[in-house]
């Protein structure tokens, strides 16, 4: 086994260096990875630019969360993997006792056990991930989709948590890979959905994915004009943020009917606020919802839809890029020249 390997590692925003670093030994109840493919993820573009509250909790560290590999070594006391086996998995797990896991509320874990390392040629997976959120990956699934089990993941918790009924009128507001996530799940539910961006290329991308309008959101007005196409003007039936950005919470409220359902998805900045309309919020009864993350029931679930081709994880992946040139394609990501691109080691 190597004793060295490369690696993305983030010193603070902007100083991230591809450098050799020990390669990690796995503990009796661990695993060790070869990663085989990691994907881009906007986080971890926000991550690179302005550092990140949870995820980077110490510095230097390695970063990245979503991949996928093969096990190259097996601590002695592992018994559900072996040395071979292709695999892929979450990057967090919840601790099962704490009280937001005693209701089952897992995304909320106040001892949410994160992992970091897809950037890199090796990585160990620790014993709680490896026994609650770590999967075999289906041999006729490649490597690159698998590792989109962590986003489509988060997405489906997302789905899970809005009600979007067949022949609804659904907006999606932002169409980087988690927002055509979005548009293709709630096309397969039924609905009728309505893509806005400010970027053209990323529309043409949604109608790929099942949108049947779009809406260039450099209009001031784009809200009202996705109203305007709606029943009676009446507004969308559900409204599906996924930017981060505070206004586009609050042009997500603007778009919903009377009755309707906003879900706010995209993290923002700390210290951010957005306004609402008190009005309207109360006599409309409109509803809203934040989602964060997945559960180990999303993350079996997600690696289901793409092993069953009901969404074809190939779709997503716009290109491939050498470990050494990370930063390359997570700027490409930030120009929005792409959907997501695989890193290989």
């Amino acid at each position: 086994m190597k004793e060295k390997m490369w690696a993305q590692v983030f010193y603070k925003p902007e100083d991230v260096r591809f450098e050799q670093i020990d390669v990690p030994r796995p503990g009796d109840d661990e695993i060790l990875v070869k990663i085989k493919a990691a994907t881009t993820c906007g986080t971890d573009l926000k991550t690179y630019r302005r550092g990140h509250p949870t995820i980077i909790q110490k510095v230097p560290s390695t970063f990245g969360h979503e991949f996928s590999g093969d096990v190259v070594e097996v601590g002695k006391n592992v018994k559900n993997f072996k040395v071979g086996d292709r695999v892929v998995g979450a990057n967090s797990v919840p601790c099962f006792h704490c009280y937001f896991c005693k209701r089952k509320e897992y995304s909320l874990c106040e001892n949410l056990q994160y992992l970091n390392g897809a950037y890199a040629e090796y990585i160990v997976i620790p014993s709680q991930i490896l026994k609650y959120n770590y999967l075999h990956i289906p041999d006729d699934l490649d490597y690159k989709e698998a590792a989109l089990v962590e986003p489509l993941a988060c997405v489906l918790h997302g789905i899970d948590e809005i009600n979007i009924k067949l022949g609804d009128t659904v907006a999606v507001i932002g169409c980087g890979p988690i927002g055509l996530m979005f548009v293709k799940l709630s096309s397969l539910k039924g609905a009728r959905v309505i893509a806005a961006d400010f970027s053209e290329y990323r529309l043409k991308q949604a109608e790929k994915f099942g949108a049947v309008k779009t809406i260039n959101a450099s209009y001031k007005d784009y809200p009202q004009r996705i109203k305007d196409i709606t029943e009676e003007s009446k507004g969308v039936d559900v409204a599906i943020e996924a930017t981060g950005y505070p206004e586009a919470w609050e042009n997500a409220i603007n778009m919903i009917r009377p009755g309707g359902q906003v879900l706010t998805f995209g993290g923002t900045k700390k210290g951010t606020y957005f306004k609402i309309d008190c009005v309207k919020f109360h006599y409309e009864e409109i509803k809203i919802k934040a989602v964060y993350h997945h559960t180990p029931y999303h993350i079996k679930k997600a690696l289901d839809i793409l092993a069953t081709r009901q969404v074809d994880g190939s779709e997503f992946i716009t290109g491939e890029y050498p470990l050494s040139k990370t930063i390359d394609a997570l700027e490409s990501i930030g120009r929005q020249e792409g959907i997501k691109y695989a890193i290989i080691p």
